[in-house]
């Protein structure tokens, strides 16, 4: 039986004049009224928002904590796989005379910066302190709580958070757009990431529904991380002296979100019209100096010995430990208080909670990743995609993270920085470490620091929503829309968080990453069909890359 060639014609119908000129406006029009329905819902009725957005989200969280679990537990599995399985692993993501277009450095600052570079922020200080208070080793009674013996447990689940699982959701997404997309020469667009399996009837309705649940999702995703940066923004301006924008409690007003929402928005917006290869590549580049930066200072000024030991006792920690804490999952005896139900809250609001947030954000990363790993191997973007940003988030939740909790044990802190809000810690815990000026001068450079961030993550997911709408094309028609997704994107931020604070954008945002959930295993199974059927043209003598139609990547 002669071998069929792969599909390398994937032709998405778009309009040929009007505002809409080279969009798909089945994909562009649905998502821009889905985006505007829930805006408008959130802003009108608060109240009716909130409680059925909680009962959907209380039935996803209940009903689906085994599927997030697994699904990210084979994401890892599969990344790995393909990373050593020969064959696979040197495959380019492009034609065999394709190089990446991005030196290294840029690459790395790219995909970090658009990946979690805002949430390490907030969390690289939050999260360990957090789990050193509280983990299901404390729940279970074999530990003491906020304890020196506590310490190698707040970083083994910290790092299972924020290691290979984040990274492998982003990579398989990633993997599976560069791959259709420079291989092929398809569409840069969700759909062409399941041709093995669904073929050319992704070109209607299909592909649109596809299409329409990435952007959404993209939207609900970037929206939670934006979110977490707008509270943290307006706890750095009022560190720095810009009052009224915070309440009673310490966290964002409505002036301060309105008010972080146009700086943020703005500044995003203009950078993505510049495009990748200017303004994010060069944001991107600042931000990881900075980054560099203020790493430096931990490093030096922190908590060293004590961060280098949880580095190396964490990351032994979460290797060991990785088989059983990415496959476990906890279920409620039916009694309120006991040890079974309190694991299973701890999970769905830490572990599934994060699982569902990095499948919300795949789309976004994953085809920004796409878009700027032209050239590179299978391997190379595997292992780049994951290992690299994996350290670079450990070593951050060490020395930062590390010098926090260091400072409350050994009294020095006197809970100044566990009292603080989450999105404050950083900027309380470098404040109590230096003079009242440096301290000043140091928030201020986290202030520009997260701002950089915020920026690079807003502007890239415009373009990659843009990309999206556009039937995998982006240019200079895509101008007016995105105004719209900037304006959006801004919108959807500050409505949830003034409806109902972080809590809105979470509930949302699970909601959005379950049918996105459903699309990446699809995308699991296409990817390995098309390497496995790739496997047998090639032996057969059939062209398995299109050279004539391979789209460059925008500039």
């Amino acid at each position: 039986m002669s071998i069929k060639p792969p599909l390398m014609d994937l032709p998405i119908a778009t309009a040929e004049s009007g505002f809409y000129a080279g969009f798909s406006k089945h994909v562009a029009v649905i998502s821009k009224i889905i985006v505007a329905v829930l805006v408008i819902w959130a802003v009108v009725f608060p109240e009716q928002a909130g409680k059925i957005l909680d009962t959907i989200n209380s039935f996803i969280l209940s009903n689906t904590a085994y599927w997030y679990i697994w699904i990210v537990a084979l994401f890892v599995l599969l990344c790995i796989g393909l990373a050593l399985w020969p064959s696979a692993g040197k495959l380019r993501l492009g034609v065999e005379d394709d190089r990446p277009d991005f030196s290294n450095f840029s690459w790395f600052s790219m995909m970090f910066g658009a990946g979690i570079g805002v949430g390490m922020l907030t969390w690289a200080v939050a999260e360990p302190v957090y789990h050193w208070g509280n983990n299901p080793e404390v729940i279970k009674g074999l530990v003491e709580g906020s304890s020196a013996e506590n310490v190698r447990n707040a970083y083994k689940w910290s790092f299972l958070h924020w290691g290979l699982g984040a990274w492998a959701c982003y990579a398989i997404a990633g993997l599976s757009l560069g791959f259709f997309c420079y291989r092929r020469g398809l569409p840069l667009t969700m759909r062409s990431s399941l041709t093995p399996l669904f073929g050319k009837s992704l070109s209607g309705g299909l592909g649109h529904l596809i299409d329409i649940v990435a952007v959404v999702a993209t939207i609900l995703g970037v929206a939670q991380t934006l979110g977490f940066g707008v509270e943290q923004f307006v706890a750095g301006l009022t560190r720095i002296g810009i009052g009224g924008l915070t309440n009673e409690a310490g966290t964002a007003n409505t002036m301060g979100i309105v008010v972080a929402i146009l700086v943020i928005m703005g500044a995003s917006t203009m950078s993505a019209l510049s495009g990748v290869g200017k303004g994010i590549k060069w944001l991107s580049n600042l931000n990881m100096g900075l980054s560099i930066f203020l790493l430096a200072f931990f490093l030096i000024f922190g908590s060293t010995w004590f961060g280098l030991q949880a580095l190396i006792l964490g990351v032994w920690d979460y290797l060991i430990a990785m088989p059983d804490m990415m496959f476990r999952v906890w279920r409620s005896d039916g009694v309120e208080g006991s040890i079974a139900t309190s694991l299973e809250g701890w999970q769905g609001g830490w572990s599934v909670f994060y699982w569902a947030w990095w499948v919300a954000f795949a789309p976004f990363v994953g085809l920004f990743l796409a878009r700027i790993s032209k050239g590179r191997t299978i391997r190379e973007f595997v292992l780049g995609a994951m290992i690299v940003p994996s350290l670079m988030c450990f070593v951050w939740f060490t020395w930062a993270g590390g010098t926090a909790i260091d400072l409350e044990l050994n009294g020095s802190a006197d809970g100044v920085i566990v009292g603080a809000p989450d999105g404050d810690k950083i900027f309380a815990m470098v404040q109590h470490m230096l003079s009242a000026s440096m301290g000043w001068i140091m928030s201020v450079i986290i202030v520009i620091l997260l701002m950089t961030y915020l920026v690079t993550t807003a502007d890239s997911a415009v373009l990659i929503v843009n990309t999206i709408n556009a039937a995998g094309d982006e240019g200079p028609k895509a101008r007016p829309h995105i105004y719209f997704w900037g304006i959006a994107l801004g919108a959807v931020v500050a409505a949830l968080l003034i409806a109902g604070g972080h809590k809105a954008i979470q509930t949302a945002m699970v909601i959005g990453a379950f049918p996105f959930s459903i699309v990446m295993v699809l995308q699991c199974i296409a990817l390995v069909k098309a390497i496995w059927r790739d496997s047998q043209r090639e032996r057969a003598g059939v062209q398995t890359t299109n050279p004539d139609n391979a789209p460059e990547p925008a500039e």
